[in-house]
């Protein structure tokens, strides 16, 4: 008879991972359940970067940074670290690079500012004409499927049970069995709300798209700067340009978003509106060959921040991340080990309760 867990947790994908090995490394009995890899992790671009569209996301989103860059990660990670440049197409997109700058370099983040020429020197294969840009040192991409397989190697697995219910200290299964344990977290994604339907967590539905290989083609993870507003914004669809390059010489295309849009089918319109965008900043991108297409699910919260911490009464939670649940994991992970083992958190934690936003 296996060991009663300490923790369940409920959700397999880069944060689930995430919290199971930083859960297992303070000594304590964690097993998941769900799909492993699977969701937003399968479907999401990777690019770790720290963002600065409030204190509380700089917070988070570099913190995990940090914890990533410390990371001895195996080949098959396929960690590139290249870079990020956004893009300015305009002067005024370029006083938002210079606030970018002012604000990254005031917290300690390498940045800078590029003109219209050193932009051309840095991305030869960017459309001649935009105003410059802001190169940030520490972004890099990692293959997110292999890197949430790689966290929780070690940690016990419950292939095939799907969970229909959870308590603060029990979960049960389709099946009608359950399993006790010391604590419940909830890390799944859109499929939180299934368990937890007082989560104000919203589904933003995404388009991504991949070429065959093409080494040599891109050299930053690139990103516009009115992806901010896309990204941000409450429009029921947008896009954005934004494209990475891949260990393997492949370049992926990004971004698209959807508004409750809970269908994992092509919106062949939309596609096609995200890859002009994409044309219209990297012409030559028309020509490469797409071989492949498709969508995912984020969890989104009215704020942009996501759920970390302990639902009260309740059990614990982690979700809501976005697209940024792959730069966020670790730190995620972080903040939910302190609290279980009852420590200070590396920083403030307040912004992600729970309790913020569950009434």
């Amino acid at each position: 008879m296996s060991p009663r867990p300490d923790v369940v947790i409920v959700g397999a994908g880069m944060v689930g991972a995430a919290c199971a090995a930083a859960l297992a490394r303070e000594g304590l009995h964690v097993e998941t359940i769900g799909e492993p890899a699977g969701g937003a992790t399968a479907a999401g671009m990777g690019h770790i970067v720290a963002m600065d569209d409030s204190e509380a996301q700089f917070a988070l989103t570099s913190y995990s940074s940090r914890l990533w860059d410390a990371l001895d990660l195996p080949p098959q990670v396929e960690r590139e670290r290249r870079g990020t440049l956004w893009v300015a197409a305009d002067e005024q997109e370029m006083a938002a690079a210079r606030a970018k700058h002012s604000f990254y370099t005031a917290h300690g983040v390498q940045a800078e500012v590029l003109d219209e020429r050193a932009l051309a020197g840095a991305e030869p294969e960017l459309r001649a004409g935009f105003a410059g840009g802001l190169r940030v040192e520490s972004g890099s991409v990692v293959y997110a499927p292999a890197a949430a397989a790689w966290l929780a190697r070690d940690v016990p697995h419950r292939a095939g049970a799907t969970a229909v219910s959870v308590a603060p200290r029990r979960v049960t299964f389709s099946d009608g069995s359950s399993i006790s344990c010391g604590a419940v977290l909830v890390a799944a994604g859109v499929a939180s709300t299934a368990l937890l339907p007082q989560l104000p967590i919203r589904v933003r539905k995404g388009h991504l798209a991949i070429t065959d290989r093409y080494p040599g083609f891109l050299r930053h993870q690139l990103v516009e700067l009115g992806y901010l507003k896309s990204a941000h914004g409450h429009a029921a669809e947008s896009v954005a340009f934004n494209v990475q390059p891949r260990a393997t010489g492949q370049i992926l295309i990004g971004s698209s978003r959807q508004y409750e849009r809970a269908d994992a089918r092509i919106d062949s319109p939309l596609l096609a509106a995200m890859l002009r965008r994409a044309f219209h900043y990297m012409p030559r991108l028309a020509q490469l060959s797409v071989i492949r297409t498709w969508t995912g699910l984020r969890a989104a919260t009215p704020d942009s921040l996501p759920l970390i911490g302990q639902l009260q009464p309740g059990p614990w939670v982690a979700a809501g991340h976005e697209g940024l649940g792959i730069t966020t994991s670790l730190g995620t992970a972080a903040i939910v080990a302190d609290q279980m083992m009852g420590r200070a958190t590396a920083i403030p934690a307040a912004p992600y309760s729970p309790g913020r936003a569950v009434a």
